[in-house]
């Protein structure tokens, strides 16, 4: 038995939506840190290392399925996602690993910066999920 390629993209969408709103939700918790040491700025990069890497396979996954489907504008906001996620990876990781041994050497801009860095993630991962959850409508 062979699945259409429209149902495995509806199950990469939804890895791609269970994904993004774990994520979501795991990342709001960690605002209560204080991001005043390096264990904290280090924790908080490998949870956006490690949501980036399984975002990008997914919508990755999600992009191919749809275009494999013949549906294009999920294929292209799929691609776009995983493009974002290329993006934020390449840009918000290597800002993080910057401040951390600032926040180690109490550098008084480091932890708010570090902090709106996080905050920062945190909105454009709530656009994300806007998008997929406005895309299952089209569906």
């Amino acid at each position: 038995m062979t699945l259409p390629p429209q149902t495995i993209a509806l199950f990469f969408t939804v890895a791609l939506l269970a994904v993004t709103a774990y994520f979501l939700l795991g990342s709001v918790p960690l605002l209560v840190l204080k991001h005043d040491n390096p264990v904290d700025a280090s924790f908080i990069k490998s949870f956006y290392t490690t949501y980036y890497r399984i975002a990008l396979i997914t919508a990755l996954g999600t992009a191919i399925c749809y275009a494999l489907a013949g549906r294009t504008a999920l294929a292209l906001g799929a691609s776009g996602i995983a493009l974002l996620t290329l993006l934020l990876r390449a840009r918000f990781i290597p800002m993080m690993d910057q401040l951390a041994p600032q926040i180690q050497a109490n550098e008084a801009f480091a932890i708010p910066a570090f902090r709106q860095l996080h905050k920062s993630a945190i909105l454009i991962n709530t656009g994300q999920l806007l998008a997929i959850l406005g895309s299952l409508s089209m569906i």
